[in-house]
């Protein structure tokens, strides 16, 4: 039996593949997309030219990135059947299973026949995503058709348009812009192994990311963004957020969007995303929610010294932007379709079936008893 030490419970500190296209945490480091630091992607670059990056492997020309966002564009349009799909989806559907059945049925009715079409998939789903969530949610909600095909050049713009029908300033595209890129790529999470292990059978894409949108669908993974959301908007003033999320940590009620599996000092996708937050709440009526935000965020320090991650101060961020809470974790999934395909190509080039041991903890062997001596 191989020492329990060396297993780690979740997996924690076992290697389980190498990878090309992310470090995060790893030996004190920040966070890096095929070497290059978040915060530079951050401050330069956009979601679609970070997306060319995870899954070409460089940065694009300013040719090779047009003609990226020109496909992505043209993906958006979404076949007869798959919106009559969208269209008998009840209102009250959680929006993580409207892409998670959208996407599994275009993967029906557009099925990867070669894995030479894997980065034309990867474009398809980037575009038909924001569409699927965008037309689902205005149907449902106010029995609208969108015309999938306007609202914009960039996914950021896209979702601006479709998800709040309201004229988007150039600060929220910015912001979505780069809350896009901040979750766009995370290395080994849950919902990236997923894929990768789909993937590692030579199952189709679609199935690969599936599997991803169904794993990030579960509130350990995916939703901490959507629970900071309703924590927050409990509170009218920083104090009483204050004193009872200290009431909160006392009943051990778990306070999502704080600590990290593999951070262990701060999560460097934080001070990116707070600034953002903050930048939007100056100009918001709403605005008290960043200073409640800030309250918590101090007493979960001096309580618990936990930091917030990259969920926290999105929730807020979002919030600013008009998107409604129930959307959060989706736009986490069209985000993350990015290096979810990526993690998918690198599978694939190199690929080795993923079949772990288990350490057995049941009974010894035992002598089977025949029904009629029991």
């Amino acid at each position: 039996m191989k020492d329990k030490k060396t297993i780690g419970a979740g997996l924690r500190g076992v290697v389980a593949g190498q990878t090309a296209i992310c470090t995060c945490g790893i030996n004190g480091s920040g966070l890096t997309y095929r070497g290059y630091d978040i915060n530079d992607l951050a401050k330069f670059s956009s979601f679609e030219e970070v997306s060319f990056l995870l899954m070409c492997g460089k940065l694009p020309t300013k040719h090779e990135l047009a003609n990226f966002t020109q496909d992505i564009v043209k993906y958006r349009k979404l076949p007869a059947q798959l919106k009559e799909l969208l269209e008998n989806m009840p209102k009250d559907s959680n929006p993580m299973d409207v892409l998670r059945t959208g996407g599994s049925f275009l993967g029906v009715i557009e099925p990867e026949t070669s894995f030479t079409e894997e980065l034309e998939k990867a474009k398809r789903l980037l575009g038909a995503f924001p569409s699927m969530l965008g037309y689902w949610y205005n149907y449902a909600n106010h029995q609208k058709r969108i015309d999938e095909t306007k609202g914009g050049d960039s996914v950021a713009s896209y979702l601006l348009t479709t998800l709040t029908n309201q004229q988007v300033s150039d600060e929220n595209q910015r912001c979505m812009d780069v809350s896009l890129i901040l979750y766009a790529e995370h290395e080994f999470n849950a919902s990236t192994f997923v894929c990768r292990v789909c993937a590692a059978t030579l199952s189709d894409y679609f199935s690969a990311i599936i599997g991803g949108i169904g794993t990030l669908r579960g509130p350990l993974h995916g939703g901490a963004n959507e629970a900071a959301m309703e924590l927050i908007s409990r509170f009218k003033t920083p104090a009483e957020a204050s004193q009872k999320v200290k009431q909160a940590l006392v009943e051990k009620e778990k306070i999502m969007g704080f600590g990290h599996a593999v951070y262990s000092k701060s999560d460097p996708r934080n001070l990116v995303i707070k600034e953002w937050a903050k930048k939007l709440s100056l100009k918001h009526s709403d605005s008290n929610l960043f200073a409640i935000s800030e309250s918590i965020e101090k007493l979960m320090w001096d309580e618990k010294k936990l930091f917030p991650n990259l969920d926290f101060y999105s929730a807020t961020a979002y919030h600013f932007m008009g998107i409604s809470t129930e959307l959060f974790t989706p736009l986490f999934v069209i985000s993350r379709t990015s290096g979810w395909s990526s993690h998918i190509f690198e599978q694939r080039k190199n690929n080795r079936l993923i079949r772990p041991n288990a350490e057995y903890i049941g009974p010894e062997p035992t002598s089977y008893t025949p029904i009629n001596e029991r």
